[in-house]
């Protein structure tokens, strides 16, 4: 197994995703980080959230250090809260086909409002 981010110097933010066995009897894997950032893509100000990935897995894991990379890719793209989720569930969906991928954006504060949304898909 190679890994492009494990175990490397890496400097910059990438949207590959690495993979490895999923140990059996694992059921549900979930990732939380409270660093995800973009930007709104109406005024251009940084949006702060943190993000929650569920997933039950089939044959593969998703390697940590990779997903920090991917999060930080999109730390000046412009994009709203929804089509992140959305995103984000569609990427780790295609990288490790799972059996269910939960993924839960919940933006800081801004304007008075926090704004939260909920993207899944499951497998047929």
């Amino acid at each position: 197994m190679e890994f492009k981010a494990l175990g490397k110097f890496v400097a910059k933010p990438s949207r590959d995703l690495d993979t490895f066995p999923a140990p059996e009897n694992v059921k549900i894997v979930r990732m939380t980080t409270h660093e995800l950032t973009s930007l709104c893509p109406v005024t251009g100000q940084p949006d702060f959230s943190t993000v929650k990935i569920e997933y039950v897995p089939d044959k593969l894991c998703i390697e940590s250090k990779s997903l920090k990379l991917y999060f930080w890719s999109f730390r000046e793209e412009p994009a709203f809260c929804e089509a992140l989720s959305a995103k984000i569930a569609q990427d780790v969906f295609e990288a490790i086909q799972p059996f269910r991928c939960h993924v839960t954006i919940t933006q800081s504060v801004r304007g008075g409002i926090q704004i939260e949304a909920e993207a899944e898909l499951n497998r047929e």
